[in-house]
């Protein structure tokens, strides 16, 4: 009986031996994505009547009007679209997140408002850093009330466009 105990103790030393192995931890930082506002959206000129109506503006800078808006084309003003520089890491994605809510415009030095609401962007939704940046252009609708008051309207506060690596 000895001589089984001692065949198979060292078997049994042997298949508890302990295993080991080794994994390494590995971090990248990339640059952070940054947004900057360059140029402020502007709807130009426009003249109304006693019917309300609006102005599109789109991304590309061009706009239409509906209702009681007319938009003179032989004077239409500085009709931009707001842009936005965006950089961050070259190649990256993000998502772009535009106002949900209405934007409410003033008249300079009186109480008259306007609501600028359903904006949109170019590029939509999710935009791609190549080099390291890209430009966003942003265009909403201006609604423009029956008999509007003549006046410069605006707001100093500005509107907020997000964006966030995906």
């Amino acid at each position: 009986m000895a001589i089984a105990l001692i065949a198979v103790t060292p078997a049994k030393l042997m298949a508890q031996g302990d295993a080991t192995a080794s994994a390494t931890a590995t971090a990248t930082i990339v640059t952070p994505i940054a947004i900057s506002s360059d140029v402020q959206m502007n709807f130009g000129i426009l003249s109304v009547n006693a019917t309300p109506g609006t102005v599109v503006l789109l991304p590309a800078g061009t706009t239409s009007s509906t209702g009681g808006v007319t938009l003179p084309a032989s004077n239409p003003g500085t009709i931009t679209a707001a842009t936005f520089d965006v950089t961050g890491q070259d190649g990256y994605t993000y998502a772009i997140t535009l106002p949900s809510s209405d934007y409410t415009i003033t008249r300079t030095g009186n109480s008259e408002t306007m609501v600028v609401n359903t904006f949109t962007s170019s590029p939509s939704g999710t935009g791609t850093l190549t080099g390291g940046s890209e430009t966003v252009k942003v265009g909403a609708t201006l609604n423009v009330g029956a008999n509007q008051v003549a006046g410069t309207y605006t707001n100093a506060t500005g509107f907020d466009v997000t964006v966030d690596y995906n």
